[in-house]
């Protein structure tokens, strides 16, 4: 049992309580908090203080046609979306993507985002891959640092939202059927509390961490994704993650698409540009699943160069030739990067970078409306699937989708909880939480270091599940996760109770290995190449068996099949039929 105290039931009740601080996560808290003339009383739990949240590091756009009078459109948005999806995007949440957009562009410039602009001074956009028109909207490059500033800014002027910052999720609350609440952790003083509230939902983000060379922040990993799959919300299309062709050697730090957009260009050992033999029109702005491919084959060819000190094989993002002005102007901030990081002037001399895991297209299985199938419970960001991504994102379709969910998640959780009484949290299920977190982990003992399970975790995602995938590395791979969620790492070596890292950094581990076998099983059952998920066994895209969405379901009880059954739902097409993806 806890030490010094037990568990406070019921600290709070709140009517939306949203877990996570990125974007997704304020959108909500602010949509939620303003429905029905502000009358909502809303909380924001988040492990991290708000302005840590991975959201800040987003570098080059957000998604919205705003210039239909100068060639752009909504449905040339559509398209290109479902393109890029390699058509597993479902059409209508889609279509309400890119109507939702340009109104979500000017309502952050209304609250303070400070876009770049154009010379006649209204807001500028930029290329991105994938796209046919250059509607990547921008803030320099620091998107997702503006607008976070900008969301939680607007957050401060409602007073009806409190956050719990430093607070530690470790379950959602579920009677039958029916969203209760959650228990968490309050990091500065070790107590387990539990929150009520009327509806809740889910903006943790994704699961980067589960490889080691990643954009994400260390904090990126999968409590969220892992609460909702525990508490029965399915899985959707995890096995579609998305490496994006530019991270920096050897930090993995992210390299924004903007860098290609702006001019420049990927070459080999040789300084040749080789994109032409892989994306003949779109070159380097082709999809992101496309460029990480060749430049895989590059590596594999023998045309790549090698960092001694990681061990990384890599090819050259040249950006001299974009002219050192511009570069200081629109891309100032990976500049920063490369020089603290890699000792390298982007300006003077080509970037090293490989294909980093950025991106998540799979997550909590959602309606268009961002509800799970437990009742009073959404989700909405990363750790959602709605499904606009399908099997391989575009850039700037990410910050965009947190923008639109976040606000239609918040909305219909404030109706929502406007008809709901209030439900208190149900003391044996917080009691039981209780019993879970300090009986089976902090007073726990093993032998199994978690940090080493956590370090092998991510060297067999890296191995078996990284932009080309085959049956037999899958399979190693999952063999290899579930023999590590039977070792004895639930344990906690650290016994104080402020601030008690370690304990959250099991619980971390613990999610991080139920993510990565929904990951593994799910990819090792789709046996076709589609989008992100390109199997060299299964080398072609199979639409009469595999236009579907994979859908991972828990179970408490270890099956033949571990912990993971799986099944398939249809994708939803309006308009657009598959065709073959050529850039």
């Amino acid at each position: 049992m806890l030490p010094e105290g037990g568990l406070a039931l019921d600290r709070s009740g709140h009517d939306v309580v949203i877990i996570g601080s990125g974007i997704a996560g304020l959108r909500a808290a602010i949509e939620a908090a303003r429905v029905g003339e502000g009358k909502a009383d809303v909380a924001v739990v988040t492990k991290l203080q708000a302005m840590r949240s991975h959201s800040v590091s987003a570098e080059g756009g957000t998604a919205a046609v705003l210039y239909p009078e100068l060639g752009d459109s909504l449905e040339s948005h559509v398209f290109d979306t479902v393109k890029g999806s390699d058509y597993l995007g479902d059409q209508d949440a889609i279509q309400r993507l890119v109507e939702m957009m340009p109104a979500e562009i000017y309502q952050l410039e209304h609250w303070g985002m400070p876009w770049s602009r154009r010379e006649d001074g209204r807001i500028a956009q930029r290329w991105f891959g994938g796209y046919s028109y250059p509607r990547a909207t921008f803030a320099e490059d620091k998107v997702g640092f503006h607008e976070m500033q900008t969301l939680y800014d607007t957050c401060t002027k409602y007073s009806n939202i409190t956050f719990y910052q430093e607070w530690f999720a470790t379950s959602l609350v579920v009677e039958q059927g029916e969203f209760r609440g959650l228990t968490a952790l309050e990091m500065k003083t070790g107590e387990l509390l539990s929150i009520s509230a009327k509806a809740g939902i889910i903006a943790t983000g994704g699961a980067g961490r589960l490889y080691s060379f990643a954009t994400y922040g260390h904090s990126s990993t999968p409590d969220g994704i892992a609460m909702g799959y525990r508490a029965g919300v399915p899985l959707k299309d995890m096995e579609f993650v998305q490496f994006h062709p530019s991270g920096l050697i050897p930090s993995g730090i992210l390299i924004t698409e903007g860098a290609r957009a702006d001019g420049g260009v990927l070459l080999d050992k040789d300084g040749a540009r080789f994109m032409g033999k892989y994306a003949p029109e779109k070159l380097e702005l082709a999809s992101r699943d496309v460029v990480s491919r060749a430049i895989i084959t590059e590596i594999e060819a023998g045309r790549g160069l090698k960092d001694e000190k990681s061990g990384y094989d890599y090819v050259q993002l040249d950006l001299t030739g974009i002219g050192a002005e511009k570069v200081k102007e629109r891309l100032a901030g990976i500049r920063e990067i490369a020089m603290k990081f890699s000792g390298i002037d982007p300006v003077k001399v080509p970037l090293p970078v490989r294909p980093v895991c950025h991106y998540m297209m799979g997550g909590l299985d959602v309606d268009i409306d961002g509800a799970t199938n437990v009742k009073g419970l959404w989700a909405a960001g990363e750790a959602a699937c709605v499904s606009i991504n399908g099997a391989n994102r575009l850039g700037a379709n990410s910050t965009a989708e947190c923008l639109v969910w976040g606000r239609i998640t918040g909305a219909e959780a404030a109706r929502y909880a406007a008809r709901r009484g209030v439900s208190p949290v149900p003391a044996e299920a917080a009691r039981a939480e209780e019993k879970r977190v300090f009986d089976g982990i902090f007073h726990g003992r093993g032998g199994t270091n978690p940090y080493d399970v956590r370090d092998s975790v991510q060297r067999a995602m890296d191995k078996g599940a990284f932009v080309y995938r085959t049956e037999d590395g899958i399979a190693e791979a999952l063999r290899t996760v579930r023999a590590l969620r039977k070792t004895d790492f639930l344990h906690c070596d650290d016994r104080s109770r402020r601030y008690n890292t370690n304990l959250t950094n099991v619980l971390e581990v613990e999610a991080m290995l139920m993510a990565a076998e929904a990951i593994l099983a799910s990819a090792l059952a789709r046996r076709e190449s589609r989008g992100a998920h390109a199997r060299r066994d299964y080398p072609r895209r199979d639409d009469v068996g595999w236009l579907r969405h994979s859908l991972a379901v828990f179970s408490a009880e270890e099956t033949e099949g571990g912990h993971v059954n799986l099944a398939y739902s249809p994708v939803k097409i309006t308009k657009y039929q598959p065709a073959e993806r050529h850039y």
